[in-house]
C-alpha cells in the first residue's frame, strides 16, 4: 500500500508540475514563445525578460502553486513521505514537462511551493535569502543557488526523518540545472534582473 502511495503522489506532483505557465500565460498576453528569449527556460525569472512583470508575477504565483498543491494533498491523504515524493514529482514535472518535450524550468518557483508545503519555515528562509542576494547583486541564479544551499543546510538542524536528505537532493537538481548559470557567473557574463522594465 505504501508503494502505491508514493507512486500516486510522484504521478500527481508530476502532472502539477509539468504544467507549464510561464509558457501558457506569455501566449495568452501575446507576448510570444518565452522559450526564444534569454535562457529560453519558462520560469518567471526568464518571463520577466519579456518586459511584463504582471506576467513574471503570475507566473511565479503559478509556479509556487504547482509545487504547493500536490504536496499538501499527499501530506493530507497519505503521508510525509508521500508528501516528499510529490515534491520530487512536482520539481520533475516542472524541470522535465513531458509536453515540452522534456525542456522546462530550472525549478526554483515550484521548489518554493515544495518547501511551503513541507516545511514552511525553510520557505521563508529561502525567500528572504534570495531576496537579499537578489538586491544586492542582481543575479536570480545567484540569488536562487544561494537560498537553496542555506535551506539544505539549514534543514539538517531544524527538520526532521528524511526531509534533510530531501532538500539535499533537491539542492544538487537546482545546482545541476543552473550550471550554465554558474559558468556565466564564473565568466561574468550572467545577464541581471532588471526591476525597471514595465508593461
Amino acid at each position: 500500500m505504501m508503494d502505491r502511495e508514493l507512486i500516486f503522489a510522484v504521478l500527481l506532483g508530476y502532472l502539477s508540475g509539468s504544467i507549464p505557465f510561464g509558457l501558457l500565460l506569455t501566449r495568452l498576453a501575446g507576448l510570444g514563445d518565452v522559450r526564444r528569449i534569454g535562457s529560453g527556460s519558462i520560469g518567471a525569472t526568464n518571463v520577466l525578460r519579456t518586459g511584463s512583470r504582471w506576467v513574471a508575477g503570475l507566473t511565479l504565483l503559478f509556479d509556487i502553486l504547482k509545487g504547493f498543491v500536490p504536496v499538501f494533498v499527499a501530506a493530507r491523504l497519505w503521508s510525509a513521505d508521500a508528501a516528499i515524493a510529490a515534491g520530487f514529482g512536482a520539481l520533475a514535472g516542472h524541470i522535465l514537462p513531458v509536453w515540452l518535450r522534456f525542456k522546462g524550468g530550472k525549478g526554483v518557483a515550484t521548489y518554493i511551493g515544495v518547501l511551503l508545503a513541507l516545511f514552511w519555515p525553510l520557505a521563508v528562509l529561502f525567500i528572504a535569502v534570495w531576496l537579499i542576494i537578489a538586491l544586492a547583486f542582481r543575479f536570480s541564479s545567484l540569488a536562487a543557488l544561494t537560498a537553496t544551499a542555506a535551506v539544505a543546510a539549514t534543514s539538517f538542524a531544524i527538520a526532521e526523518g528524511r526531509l534533510p536528505i530531501a532538500l539535499l537532493i533537491i539542492a544538487l537538481v537546482i545546482f545541476i540545472t543552473h550550471r550554465a548559470n554558474l559558468l556565466r557567473l564564473l565568466r561574468n557574463q550572467e545577464p541581471k534582473i532588471s526591476f525597471t522594465k514595465k508593461a
